[in-house]
């Protein structure tokens, strides 16, 4: 996979991001409604993607809920709007940590660990054109906790990716990630080209 960057230009509109968005701005939606209604309206705007992720509509806490996800995706596909539908697969890997001379045992209040299959339900469900696919560990600086995406766990999320004929979206946060996103196109469980995004200015 040569590293050739294609200069067509399109335009992705991340409707909640990740994390506890809901406290930075009201505008943050919430409910399934409220975030398939700013993703048809990004899509009316320009955005050709939306990237979506599900919120506790009580609490506006990040969610893996499979009828979250699924109700998000009808009412998308229900208004016939001409768009891309990414969704997340980068919940289920997260570890906090106890305090820097007892890291263990990680905290029960902020771990969100699942297996493969279960970090991939709603994409096997839902069968977005894009999903998104972290490729390596790494933390935010936000607070003692970690992403963790191992290379067993990557493998076979891409290949899960591979099999139900979802594009992944490499997220990119440095460079051993595209060192990595090339292997899984060399091992055969990504096609070329792959689809990466570049995050950039991340703590």
């Amino acid at each position: 996979m040569p590293l050739e960057m294609n200069r067509d230009v399109f335009i992705t509109c991340a409707v909640t991001g990740s994390g506890g968005t809901q406290d930075r701005s009201p505008h943050v939606p919430r409910s399934p409604a409220q975030i398939a209604d700013s993703a048809i309206a990004a899509a009316k705007a320009g955005a050709a993607v939306v990237h979506c992720h599900v919120r506790d509509p009580e609490t506006g806490a990040p969610s893996r809920d499979l009828a979250l996800y699924r109700e998000v995706t009808d009412r998308i596909r229900d208004a016939e709007v001409d768009m891309v539908l990414n969704l997340t697969a980068g919940m289920g890997g997260d570890m906090v940590f106890g305090d820097t001379e007892n890291p263990l045992p990680v905290n029960p209040a902020g771990t969100d660990m699942v297996g493969a299959t279960e970090r991939m339900a709603h994409v096997a469900e839902c069968l977005p054109e894009i999903c998104t696919l972290d490729c390596g560990t790494m933390n935010f600086a936000e607070a003692d906790y970690v992403m963790t995406n191992t290379p067993g766990m990557l493998r076979a999320m891409g290949q899960m990716m591979t099999d139900l004929g979802v594009k992944p979206e490499i997220e990119a946060f440095d460079t051993g990630h595209l060192w990595f996103a090339k292997e899984l196109v060399k091992e055969g469980i990504l096609d070329s080209p792959a689809l990466v995004q570049l995050c950039m200015g991340v703590p």
